[in-house]
């Protein structure tokens, strides 16, 4: 089984990348057999932003770009999706956001034409968030952040390809916490990330792929 967990952080420094390493070992200690891979955007140089070409793929008038292409077949190699981000403003990173919006296409993560039935086309994928806030849960919960990010990120990315958000953290108080709190919690969620899927029936596979 494999992992593709996208970090979108400029410092490798950062928690965020910590974490996002934490989560991989934690793969390894469920299952040596398994692997990951940690696709670094900002390292990469992905360019977030949607363009002339990502707009004539939308229209169905071109193929994706190359850079584009290249993350849907790394999408495609793996069995679980993990995203791991600072929250910024109460969501995801421009980096991070642009990655989806470049990525996600129409035609791939899903099927909109005028006149024909919708088709959600990640109804395979399992998908884990994973966002480090510097806030504290209660300001979260007192102005409604926290539902808010569920319901743009979740269910308004995610819930519209078919793809399951199968866990949705938010490590908090990042700026004060002590950091290996949360990096238990990653290594915790990595050991995670893989045995559920295999530990699925072949039965309960073939009827989740259907």
């Amino acid at each position: 089984m494999h992992a593709l967990i996208v970090v979108a952080h400029h410092d490798p420094r950062s928690l965020t990348h910590a974490l996002a390493q934490a989560i991989g070992n934690g793969i390894l200690q469920a299952n040596p057999s398994d692997t990951f891979e940690i696709a670094d955007l900002a390292a990469e140089g992905f360019d977030p932003r949607f363009g002339f070409a990502d707009h004539a793929v939308h229209h169905r008038e071109a193929l994706p770009p190359a850079d584009v292409l290249a993350e849907q077949a790394r999408i495609e190699r793996a069995d679980a999706l993990v995203l791991v981000y600072p929250i910024y403003w109460w969501s995801m990173p421009a980096l991070l956001k642009g990655w989806i919006d470049r990525v996600f296409s129409n035609g791939w993560a899903f099927d909109f034409k005028l006149d024909e039935f919708f088709v959600q086309k990640l109804q395979h994928l399992r998908v884990h968030l994973v966002a480090l806030g510097g806030a504290d849960a209660d300001s979260f919960q007192r102005h409604g952040y926290d539902q808010a990010m569920v319901t743009q990120i979740d269910h308004g990315i995610f819930g519209y390809c078919g793809a399951r958000v199968v866990s949705s953290e938010r490590l908090l108080d990042s700026e004060t916490l002590d950091p290996d709190v949360h990096l238990q919690t990653a290594r915790a969620l990595g050991q995670r990330v893989l045995s559920a899927i295999e530990q699925t029936t072949p039965v309960e596979a073939n009827a989740a792929c259907a």
